[in-house]
């Protein structure tokens, strides 16, 4: 029975596996990304999760195991700089593989295996608050439309005030101008009517003494 052996064989002894993924998960944190084949890349994934879960505990025991593991002292104190700080909003899932093709040669998987960098959480708004937010701001525009509506009702009379009568200083309104006008149309009228009358009253004017002189003669005459 293979009870608590973990891991992948690979073909090789317990001391040739664990000598290579210990050079690997070293240049794996020394540069951020390797290549190598698919079965070699997910089991390096453990060995990579178990050392930056060290340098996020911090402390100088996780230090020593992860010197036990990692070739160089350089990389453990540059992981155990970073990886608070870097890894600080997610519990896991450090690594991220792409495959990329088939290795020329003996054709086998070729993957990319590097360390991800999270971004920040953003604030999500609640959908509630966000419709309490537009129902609040759709009343606004309707006032506005309102106030503009009667901002232009009562900017039209001073407009007709002012081309009504632009020289009097008092101020009249379109109604009272229309009757005026009125007014002095009826007054223009009746002028010309009489105008048309008084010549025709100075002609009747004129022939009857014209006809008084010629009826004088006739009694003249008949004597």
């Amino acid at each position: 029975m293979r009870h608590r052996k973990s891991g992948v064989k690979l073909n090789r002894t317990s001391s040739h596996k664990n000598a290579m993924f210990r050079n690997m998960v070293t240049s794996l944190l020394k540069y951020d990304r390797i290549q190598t084949t698919d079965a070699k890349a997910k089991e390096l994934r453990r060995w990579a999760d178990h050392i930056i879960t060290l340098a996020k505990r911090g402390d100088l025991h996780a230090r020593r195991q992860a010197m036990s593991i990692v070739r160089e002292k350089a990389v453990v104190h540059k992981v155990f700089e970073e990886a608070p700080k870097r890894f600080a909003t997610v519990s896991g899932g450090y690594t991220r593989i792409i495959k990329i093709g088939r290795r020329p040669g003996d054709a086998a998987p070729v993957s990319l295996i590097e360390l991800i960098t999270p971004e920040p959480e953003k604030k999500k708004t609640p959908k509630k608050a966000k419709a309490a937010t537009s129902k609040k701001t759709a009343p606004k525009k309707k006032v506005e439309k309102k106030t503009d509506v009667s901002k232009t009702e009562t900017d039209t009379p001073e407009v007709a005030k002012v081309t009504a009568d632009p020289g009097e200083e008092t101020p009249v309104s379109s109604e009272a101008a229309a009757e005026k006008t009125t007014a002095d149309q009826a007054q223009e009228t009746s002028d010309t009517v009489q105008k048309k009358a008084a010549p025709a009253k100075s002609q009747s004017e004129a022939k009857a003494p014209a006809g008084e002189d010629k009826a004088a003669e006739d009694t003249e005459k008949k004597e």
